[in-house]
């Protein structure tokens, strides 16, 4: 994605503190925020040169989300939700509908990545494993083997 015209770093500033200021009142997720977040005004600064990076592609961001995101052992999928309302809230405030839908679509797309790092495990997803039948018997051991196969080393 190329960087718009239509983006200033003073508007991604007023963006992300406008957001914020919704964020930490909001009875959802403010205290989620509220109980990790020590410096607002450091927090706030970071999440600008963050949004700078992914809109503008300053490369001002040097953090890891990720990281940061997977200490928040009480977050939940809801919490992305309401995250993702207010942002679009906010981005819809402050900038013409084209510019504001590349910060929502941006926004869904970073939500999404961050959830699957923290909450999607594959075995949870796995599909269930089959009873064994008289068709499909479990695979073998020596218990299923007929006696002259019993010696033979299997291949496999």
């Amino acid at each position: 994605m190329l960087p718009s015209p239509a983006i200033s770093e003073s508007q991604i500033q007023e963006l992300v503190h406008r957001f914020y200021a919704k964020a930490r009142r909001d009875s959802e997720i403010g205290p989620v925020f509220n109980r990790v977040v020590a410096d607002w005004d450091a927090h706030l600064e970071n999440l600008t040169a963050f949004w700078s990076s992914v809109m503008l592609t300053s490369g001002r961001y040097k953090g890891n989300p990720m990281a940061a995101h997977l200490r928040l052992k009480d977050a939940t999928p809801a919490h992305f939700a309401r995250w993702l309302a207010l942002f679009r809230e906010t981005a819809e405030e402050i900038f013409p509908p084209d510019v504001s839908s590349a910060f929502v679509m941006r926004a869904e797309n970073i939500a999404r990545s961050l959830q699957l790092g923290m909450f999607y495990r594959a075995s949870a997803h796995a599909p269930a494993k089959p009873a064994p039948s008289r068709e499909h018997p479990e695979p073998f051991d020596d218990k299923h083997r007929s006696d002259d196969n019993a010696d033979r080393s299997d291949p496999a």
